[in-house]
């Protein structure tokens, strides 16, 4: 099985830059999009009945902003859309699709850069996610959480760490909420297989960014402890264009 993510930053946009076809030469079991910035009957009949997929939306209350979608081959067993806390669902920011051996959580997790109110609400998110996985995990649920973090980890998952260090998704308290994660149990997946510098899912569309490749890790999937061994592989996707982030991938064992 084979899990993907992408912040497409406007999926009508990118429905338009050949965002099907690629679907249709990589075949995702799952494929979680963020940042879709559309109402579902704002999309046409492509998106919103995609070919082959069981699609799943949720959009913010503000039009053209934010919003989440998932689309598995597999009908999942239950679909839950946001997290049950208003701030944040109002939003449209999670989609947690129930499958036999795992919860994947779809999420575009906020962006604290507009203002001291926004990077309090970025970091109470990551908090009280934590707290609802946790609970998950102890009840024996197995989570995968997959998405756009808006966060880059360490130094090597960003091209200009020392420039970067007061800027938010690298300031240090954005930071140790990973940490925060990462002491609860959480594995980062695709440092489970990479450990090479200069491998990036975002770049600013200014000054030549993505060509000259001074980026940032920012998306991928997280799980827990007791599920690292079903995780085969898990990749970025750097040449897959369309928007200002690429895909990221996940691979879990034959057996599911």
């Amino acid at each position: 099985m084979r899990i993907f993510s992408w912040n497409v930053n406007g999926v009508r946009a990118i429905e338009k830059k050949g965002m099907l076809d690629w679907v249709d030469a990589t075949s995702p079991d799952i494929l979680c999009i963020q940042e879709t910035k559309a109402h579902f009957e704002q999309l046409p009949d492509s998106l919103q009945n995609m070919e082959g997929y069981h699609g799943y939306w949720h959009s913010g209350e503000k039009k053209g902003y934010s919003g989440v979608a998932t689309f598995s081959k597999q009908e999942p067993l239950h679909v839950q859309y946001g997290l049950g806390i208003e701030k944040y669902d109002r939003e449209g920011r999670v989609l947690i699709t129930e499958f036999e051996d795992f919860l994947l959580y779809n999420i575009y997790f906020p962006n604290g850069q507009k203002d001291e109110h926004r990077l309090q609400y970025k970091l109470d998110f990551y908090d009280d996610l934590l707290e609802i996985l946790n609970e998950q995990v102890a009840s024996g649920v197995n989570v995968l959480v997959g998405g756009d973090w808006n966060t880059a980890h360490q130094e090597i998952d960003l091209a200009n760490p020392k420039a970067n260090k007061n800027n938010s998704g690298f300031m240090a308290v954005e930071r140790a909420q990973v940490d925060t994660y990462i002491e609860n149990g959480y594995v980062d997946t695709f440092r489970l297989f990479h450990d090479e510098p200069e491998r990036y899912s975002w770049w600013t569309y200014r000054f030549g960014a993505r060509q000259r490749n001074i980026g940032w890790r920012i998306d991928g999937f997280f799980t827990n402890e007791d599920f690292v061994e079903n995780i085969s592989d898990a990749e970025i996707h750097e040449d897959v264009m369309g928007s200002d982030h690429c895909p990221v991938s996940i691979e879990l064992i034959d057996n599911f």
